[in-house]
């Protein structure tokens, strides 16, 4: 497992379900290309792995990636 860990803002709980969704952005049309999370899901999930984040508005946000160990 490989956790990054954040300060930040956190991601508010009405948008968390859709961070790993292709090309969802929080700019307005037109000027987002997306967040990437969506390419970096794919590829843990192709190596059978997870994904996962937590959040708390205001505390930050926590990403995990875990693979399998063969």
């Amino acid at each position: 497992m490989i956790s990054v860990k954040d300060n930040g803002s956190g991601i508010p709980q009405n948008i968390l379900g859709k961070i790993f969704q292709p090309f969802f952005t929080t700019k307005p049309t037109g000027q987002g290309t997306g967040l990437g999370l969506s390419l970096s899901y794919d590829i843990v999930k192709a190596h059978g792995g997870e994904m996962k984040v937590e959040s708390k508005e205001g505390e930050g946000s926590k990403f995990s990636i875990i693979l399998p160990v063969s």
